[in-house]
């Protein structure tokens, strides 16, 4: 195996487009390019994302991209092509899988079909030195999950959302609210001018002692308290900064919990917690987990706020990861890679998705988490 590995990245399971190009040599991992549309003008208008317009612009912005992370890159040889291939809006991940196709099939190289969640699980990993195991807190739009990273490929569950996502409460509650699109940073900007304690909000799953996670009911009541109390713009303020808290709550006793059953699973030296995802980009709730993380003898790690959402720098990496674990002949040639699949859903455990799913039905696309 070469002492260089150089990978093409490609992402667009949601409504960003992306591509990066991603080296490891022996002076470490570099993002050689890392280039993002973002279709966030063209969903504002519906308030969250429409899966037709977001496919149809990545199959519009795409080739583009992809000759503009390229030239940045400096035109490197390559040695694989890394695309995500679920889970997430099906349309938008067939135009970026179907494009790596055909890429892959015209430079003749391996391609490999990466789980989206696998990116933002390592994402840590292209800017710090962070060691197998560590204690995985994954926060996003769609998904909300404590997981036990033993190493590329190799996760365990502890914990999931049994409902909604935090990202997606954030959003939910920031479009009542009448913040716009994108809700997430608009509820922590309205956030810091209110007062958290104002409103009365529920604490979900009080009688168990798991590391599951719910937003359903806490979404719910800051909607009702938005229709019959918020009048003013220090209401709005006072709401949005409640709903922090009680996000940054549950995250943070659950996250405790996971801390104390992954030490005992794991007899590691200054374990590592990576938070990761977009809702990672959230400085107060970043702020609440690494005090959790001190507590219990952890040492936070979350990627630089550029690779917390979306990107394909993570999806380059894990193909990188894949790549030095597997060695160049474990790989789908490039014939293989063309069997690769579109997965609208694809747990990173897929075990415990299948033998304990949080979903007694999980229908035809699979178990979600």
């Amino acid at each position: 195996m070469s002492s260089s590995l150089t990978v093409l990245g490609i992402e667009s399971s949601c409504d960003e487009t992306a591509v990066a190009v991603v080296r490891r040599d022996a002076t470490g991992t570099h993002v050689l390019s890392s280039v993002i549309h973002s279709q966030v003008m063209q969903h504002k208008a519906f308030g969250g994302v429409v899966p037709e317009i977001a496919a149809r612009s990545h199959v519009e912005t795409i080739d583009d991209l992809a000759r503009q992370a390229l030239a940045e890159a400096g035109d490197p040889a390559l040695d694989l092509v890394a695309a995500t291939s679920g889970p997430g809006l099906i349309g938008g991940v067939m135009v970026g899988l179907s494009f790596a196709k055909g890429f892959a099939l015209a430079r003749d190289l391996p391609l490999i079909g990466i789980n989206h969640l696998e990116g933002h699980a390592l994402s840590a990993r292209l800017t710090e030195d962070v060691q197998f195991p560590f204690l995985l807190l994954l926060i996003s739009g769609g998904h909300c999950q404590l997981l036990s990273v033993k190493g590329v490929g190799d996760y365990e569950r502890l914990g999931t959302t049994i409902d909604d996502a935090a990202g997606e409460a954030f959003d939910k509650i920031a479009k009542v609210l009448g913040l716009g699109y994108p809700g997430g940073p608009a509820l922590e900007a309205c956030a810091k001018t209110g007062d958290a304690s104002r409103f009365t909000l529920p604490r979900a799953l009080l009688g168990r002692k798991d590391c599951d996670f719910s937003f359903s009911g806490l979404k719910t009541a800051a909607a009702l308290i938005a229709h019959a109390e918020v009048r003013t713009e220090q209401d709005r303020a006072d709401l949005c900064a409640g709903v922090q808290a009680a996000i940054a709550r549950q995250l943070v006793e659950r996250s405790d919990r996971a801390m104390k059953l992954f030490k005992e699973q794991a007899a590691v030296t200054d374990p590592a917690f990576v938070v990761a995802g977009g809702v990672a980009a959230n400085q107060a709730l970043r702020a609440a987990l690494t005090a959790t993380a001190e507590k219990n003898g952890f040492v936070l790690k979350a990627p630089p706020l550029k690779y917390c959402t979306d990107n394909a720098a993570m999806i380059a990496l894990a193909g990188l990861e894949h790549y030095v674990k597997l060695g160049k002949g474990a790989l789908p040639d490039t014939e293989t890679g063309m069997s690769t699949i579109a997965r609208p859903r694809w747990p990173l455990d897929e075990t415990s998705a299948a033998n304990a799913p949080i979903h007694k039905y999980s229908g035809r696309k699979g178990a979600k988490a």
